[in-house]
């Protein structure tokens, strides 16, 4: 079986992240997948992409409320498992196979949804973390989402936590350490386009090799 070369990308919110694996794959001529992995968990599921939007990357659903399935509808209660299995939960055992079956298909880069952890018997798959200082990352999501500073490190504290918690409650990992992801980039230091000339070039010498 053909052993594909894939990319993982975890990343701090306002790293860069999403940006230098769109770049990586122009770049390398990939399939990138990241929020359409929502769209195809939900077409899977049954459910509309903005139900599934809501709980992506994140378990808080299992503490607020969750959803079950009754009559091929979704109807929402208040944090008791044992009615059904949480929706957040459903979108990532969703995703996850969909995530294993385009690691098959093709060469091609995965950004956040614990890819890393799902792919862990993968051979051939680079992980990396993106990260970046509080003030590059507070000045992104500014300019991205038009809001003050205040307003923007909220966000990013927030978004943050959610993805650890929903990282290590999946992988049982820590969240952007290196045992977790092999490889760390700082974009502050590095640059966008830094970042993804390195990964470009391991890519293509892990590629020759296999």
């Amino acid at each position: 079986m053909t052993k594909h070369t894939i990319i993982t990308i975890g990343r701090q919110f306002g790293s860069g992240g999403h940006e230098i694996g769109n770049r990586l794959a122009e770049r390398l001529d990939v399939p990138l997948y990241d929020y359409n992995l929502i769209r195809m968990a939900a077409r899977e599921l049954k459910v509309s992409e903005d139900m599934a939007t809501q709980v992506d990357e994140t378990i808080l659903g299992r503490f607020l409320s969750a959803y079950v399935v009754n009559s091929g509808t979704y109807t929402a209660f208040m944090g008791n498992d044992a009615y059904g299995v949480p929706l957040s939960d459903m979108v990532y055992d969703a995703q996850t196979e969909i995530i294993k079956k385009l690691a098959e298909r093709s060469s091609c880069i995965f950004v956040g949804r614990c890819a890393d952890y799902v792919l862990g018997d993968y051979s051939n798959c680079i992980n990396t973390f993106i990260y970046a200082y509080k003030d590059d990352r507070i000045r992104r999501i500014m300019k991205i989402y038009n809001l003050n500073e205040k307003q923007a490190w909220d966000k990013i504290k927030k978004i943050d936590k959610e993805r650890k918690l929903y990282y290590e409650a999946h992988t049982g990992r820590q969240w952007g350490s290196i045992e977790a992801h092999e490889m760390m980039f700082n974009a502050s230091l590095m640059g966008i386009d830094g970042v993804v000339d390195v990964l470009e070039a391991i890519y293509h010498k892990r590629d020759v090799s296999r």
